[in-house]
This record gives structure tokens, C-alpha cells and sequence, in this order.
């Protein structure tokens, strides 16, 4: 079975191509459900109508797809909490300059 860790590390490469960051640390990622050989993620888009959301939705399938032990893929995509820059990690906030 896959752990949550692996899954989050492989995210990592998902970069938002406005910002320049990957899709973990912009704090895109709200959860991992891992059930068997079942993957749900719950993530979020800085905003609603942002014009990468297909690319991060695709790319998060795509990439935790590739993983070893599995199967199914579930993606859900929610606007509660709202995303914000608070939610960034620190690493990301100093490379854009936020502090």
C-alpha cells in the first residue's frame, strides 16, 4: 500500500505554472485518503476560475496514478476552505517574496 507521505512527495512535481511553485507547498493539497489500493485527494485552486485548474487536476491524477500499488484515483476538488497565501509553507512563501 502506498503511504500519504509518498503520494505528497510525488505531488511535488505538479508545478502551478502562474506561480512557479508545486501544487504541496502553495498548500493546494487539503487531504490524502488512502484505502487500500484507493487514492482520494481533496484539493483546492487559488481561485475558481484559475486558468491552470485543469492542468493540477489532470497532473494530480495523473502522477499518483503512476504510483506503485495504485489502482483507482478519486479527486475532489472543493472551495471550502478558501484558499489563501497563509496556507503556503514557508519555503514557498520566501521564494515569492511573502512574509
Amino acid at each position: 500500500m502506498v503511504s500519504e507521505e509518498t503520494v505528497l512527495e510525488n505531488l511535488k512535481q505538479i508545478i502551478d505554472p502562474e506561480v512557479g511553485i508545486n501544487i504541496v507547498d502553495m498548500g493546494l493539497i487539503y487531504g490524502v485518503d488512502i484505502n487500500d489500493e484507493t487514492v482520494g485527494i481533496t484539493m483546492t485552486l487559488t481561485s475558481p476560475a484559475c486558468p491552470a485548474g485543469g492542468q493540477l487536476v489532470n497532473g494530480t491524477q495523473h502522477v499518483t496514478q503512476q504510483l506503485e500499488g495504485v489502482d483507482e484515483v478519486n479527486i475532489d476538488v472543493v472551495w471550502t476552505p478558501p484558499w489563501s497565501p497563509e496556507m503556503m509553507t514557508d519555503d514557498a512563501k520566501d521564494e515569492l517574496g511573502i512574509f
